[in-house]
C-alpha cells in the first residue's frame, strides 16, 4: 500500500511523561475523503496522540507521515503549514469579532479587505451547504454556529486535514444531525477528518473507519459497517461489558423539592431563568434536557444557594431556600448534594488531594478545634477502588488528574455525604462507557436508598433510558416535563428548542 494513499500516517509512537506511558507505540492512519473515529477510555492516549499531531506535544520515537512524507511537528504553526487544523471541545474565538474577523485572525499572510474577506467567507460556506453571516458577532451565535466558524477557519487556511475533540458535547440532535451533514460534504471534497467521541451512536452514523486505544497501545482498527456497539466496548475495556441501563421504578416518591415561579438574571441582566415550576421527588431521577445555556447552571446554583432569585421560591420541605448561603442551608439540615458543571471553579479545589476535597464537606461540623483527616482518608480510598479513579495517590492534587477522574472524584464526595437531594450537572460528560455506566449505577443506588436525583445530560438516549421524567427547558424557560419512559426524543427536541405544546406534569 503506497503510503501517498494516506493524509496520516503514524507508526510506532511513543510518548512518555516521567514514569506514565501515554502512548505505547501506537499506530493510526487516516486517508483523504475518510472519517476515522478515535475511540479509547479515558486515559487510554487518544488526546495525547492528536495532541502530537496538532503540535502540542513531541513524540519520542515512532514516526509521522503527512501525504506520505515524513514530518516533524515541533509547533502549532508547523501543523498548519502541513495542512492540519484542529477544533477543541471549548471553541477559540473572540466573541466581540464578527465570524469573518475570527476566521481572519491568525491566518498567515497578509490580511484583505472587510468586504473582500465576507465573500471568501461566504463562497466556502456555500461551498459545504453551509449559510453563516460573516458579519454575526461570536456572542450572538448559537454553540453550532461558533462550531460552524471554527470548521470555516480551517477551511480558509487550506487545511485538508481535520480532528475535532469531542465536537458534539454540548449540541442538540438537530445540531449534531447538521455538523454531520458538514463533515459528510467535506469528506466528499478529499478531507480526511479524525473524530474523537465516546458516544457510541455517533461513531457507528458517521465514520467509515475506528480505531481504538486501550491504556496507552493501540488495539484495532475496524471498518464501522462491520462492527457494532457491543463489539467497539468489548474492545475498549477488553471484557464483555452489559450497555443496559438499568431503571428501577420509584417506590412511593414524594416531593421533597418544589420550585415556584423562579426567575434568575445572569450577570449582565439577561434573563436565565423565566418563571419555572416543577417539583423533585424523592426515589426518582429527573433528567433536565436543554441546549446548552437555556438556563441549567443557574437552576443548579440558585438551588444549592450559590446564585440569588430574582423571584419565586425553593421549597424544601416546606422551607424556602431563597437568600439563603450554602452554610445556611446546610445548618438547616438541608442535605444537599451539588456536582457542579465547573469541576475544578466550583467544585473541588484543585491544588488539593483528594482527601482535603472530601474534608471540605465536614470542615464546619462542630466536633473541637481540630480536624481529624483519618475518615476522610479512607472515604478517599475507598472511592478509589470502587469508582476506578487513576490517581497516584490520594493526596495528588486534582488539578493533575484527567477530567474524567476529576468527575469521579466530585460524584463520589457527594455522594459519600448522604444527601437526600443530588444535584448533578452532565456528571459523565468527558467519561469513557465503562465509566459513565458507573456512574449510572451510582445515580441508581441512591434513586433505590429514596434519594431524589436532577440529572442534567446532553445525550437524549441517556436520559431516556434513566430518567423516571424528563424536564425540558428552551431559553431559560420549562417547555415540558415528559415521561421518560413514553417520551420520544423527536418530542424531547422540539421542546429544546420551544416548539412544542408544554406537557403537564
Amino acid at each position: 500500500m503506497a503510503d501517498t494513499e494516506y493524509a496520516i500516517e503514524c507508526r510506532g509512537i511513543i510518548k512518555t511523561f516521567g514514569s506514565v506511558v501515554a502512548n505505547d507505540g501506537v499506530d493510526l492512519t487516516v486517508r483523504y475523503g475518510e472519517i476515522l473515529a478515535l475511540l479509547g477510555e479515558n486515559g487510554s492516549g487518544k488526546t495525547t496522540l492528536m495532541n502530537m499531531l496538532s503540535g502540542i506535544y513531541h513524540p519520542d520515537a515512532g514516526t509521522i507521515r503527512i501525504a506520505g512524507k515524513q514530518v516533524s511537528i515541533s509547533s502549532p504553526e508547523d501543523a498548519m503549514a502541513l495542512g492540519i487544523g484542529m477544533i477543541h471541545q471549548h471553541f477559540k474565538l473572540v466573541d466581540v469579532f464578527t465570524a469573518s474577523e475570527n476566521i481572519a485572525v491568525g491566518t498567515p499572510g497578509k490580511r484583505l479587505p472587510a468586504r473582500v474577506m465576507r465573500e471568501k467567507v461566504r463562497q466556502i460556506s456555500q461551498s459545504i451547504g453551509l449559510e453563516i453571516d460573516p458579519d454575526r458577532r461570536a456572542f450572538e451565535m448559537s454553540v453550532s454556529e461558533k462550531q460552524t466558524v471554527e470548521i470555516l477557519k480551517v477551511l480558509y487556511r487550506g487545511q485538508k486535514i481535520l480532528i475535532l475533540d469531542e465536537p458534539t458535547a454540548v449540541l442538540t440532535p438537530q445540531e449534531t444531525e447538521r455538523l454531520f451533514d458538514i463533515l459528510r460534504s467535506m469528506r466528499a471534497q478529499g478531507c480526511a477528518i479524525i473524530i474523537i467521541t465516546h458516544k457510541l451512536n455517533e461513531v457507528l452514523a458517521i465514520s467509515d473507519r475506528v480505531t481504538i486505544l486501550r491504556k496507552g497501545k493501540y488495539i484495532d482498527t475496524v471498518n464501522t459497517a462491520e462492527t457494532d456497539e457491543k463489539n467497539l466496548t468489548e474492545r475498549m475495556v477488553g471484557r464483555p461489558v452489559s450497555l443496559e441501563i438499568e431503571r428501577p421504578e420509584p417506590v412511593d416518591p414524594k416531593t421533597i423539592l418544589k420550585i415556584i415561579d423562579l426567575t434568575v438574571r445572569k450577570p449582565d441582566g439577561s434573563l436565565a431563568l423565566n418563571d419555572a415550576n416543577f417539583e423533585v421527588r424523592t426515589g426518582e431521577i429527573l433528567g433536565v434536557a436543554g441546549i446548552a445555556g437555556s438556563g441549567q447552571k443557574e437552576l443548579c446554583e440558585c438551588i444549592a444557594g450559590l446564585c440569588p432569585a430574582e423571584t419565586g421560591a425553593i421549597l424544601y420541605r416546606k422551607e424556602n431556600l431563597i437568600g439563603k448561603t450554602p452554610r445556611e442551608i446546610i445548618r438547616l439540615g438541608v442535605q444537599l448534594g451539588f456536582v457542579p458543571e465547573d469541576r475544578l471553579g466550583m467544585g473541588l479545589v484543585a491544588s488539593m488531594g483528594m482527601v482535603g476535597n472530601m474534608m471540605l464537606k465536614t470542615y464546619d461540623a462542630p466536633k473541637g478545634p481540630f480536624v481529624d483527616p483519618a475518615p476522610a482518608r479512607r472515604r478517599a480510598e475507598e472511592l478509589v477502588q470502587r469508582l476506578e479513579i487513576a490517581t497516584p495517590s490520594v493526596d495528588t492534587p486534582v488539578r493533575l488528574m484527567s477530567g474524567g477522574n476529576v468527575q469521579k472524584v466530585l460524584l463520589g464526595r457527594e455522594i459519600e455525604s448522604d444527601p437526600q437531594v443530588l444535584i448533578t450537572a452532565y456528571p459523565v460528560r468527558g467519561l469513557d462507557i465503562h465509566s459513565s455506566y458507573t456512574v449510572y449505577d451510582l445515580l441508581n443506588e441512591q434513586k433505590k436508598k429514596g434519594v431524589a436525583v436532577v440529572f442534567i445530560g446532553e445525550d437524549l438516549d441517556v436520559l431516556m433510558a434513566l430518567s423516571d421524567r424528563i424536564l425540558v427547558m428552551c431559553h431559560g424557560q420549562v417547555t415540558g416535563v415528559v415521561d421518560g419512559r413514553t417520551a420520544t426524543k423527536d418530542e424531547i427536541a422540539r421542546l429544546m428548542v420551544g416548539a412544542g405544546e408544554e406537557a403537564a406534569q
